[in-house]
This record gives structure tokens, C-alpha cells and sequence, in this order.
């Protein structure tokens, strides 16, 4: 059971460097660093959109409208890490 636990902590890990990356992409498409139009460019923005979208997607449509701030990452941020510390330190020592 303890490695099911650990394997969990290890994709929530790695879903947030998913969700840091979907942001940097952003930001470079926002500033006009990188070209959508480029195939290799559009199809990782994609990938990123697919990937987080299913989550941010509920957490913006409950979030009040800030303007043109997002803080739907920060909110998904703080809600892995809370799971992330229950599991370590509620979950894990019960688990034989």
C-alpha cells in the first residue's frame, strides 16, 4: 500500500511541474516569444492545455473574475500540496 502512496506523490510531483510549464508557455505565447503557428509549438501548448485544463478549468469557474490575473495554478498549487501533506503525515504512518 505504502508504494501505491508513493507512486501518487510522485504524479501529483510531476502534475505540478506539468502545471508550471502550461504557465511558462503562457507567459512566452503572451509576450510573443514563441510562434503558435510553429507545429512543434502548437502541439506542446496543446498537450499543456490538455493536461491541465481539466483541473483549472472548475477551479477558474469557481474563482471570482480578478481581471486579467489568473491564480487558479496557485489555488491548484495549495490544494496538492495540502493532499500532498495529508498523505505523508495522516495517511502514510496508518499504512502497513
Amino acid at each position: 500500500m505504502r508504494a501505491i502512496l508513493d507512486v501518487l506523490l510522485i504524479v501529483m510531483q510531476l502534475y505540478m511541474y506539468v502545471v508550471v510549464a502550461a504557465i511558462v508557455f503562457s507567459w512566452l505565447v503572451s509576450f510573443n516569444v514563441v510562434n503558435m503557428r510553429n507545429q512543434a509549438v502548437s502541439a506542446i501548448g496543446d498537450v499543456l492545455y490538455r493536461l491541465t485544463e481539466p483541473v483549472l478549468g472548475p477551479i477558474r469557474r469557481r474563482m471570482p473574475h480578478t481581471g486579467g490575473i489568473d491564480l487558479s495554478p496557485i489555488v491548484l498549487f495549495l490544494g496538492l500540496l495540502l493532499l500532498e501533506r495529508i498523505i505523508i503525515y495522516y495517511v502514510y504512518p496508518n499504512v502497513f
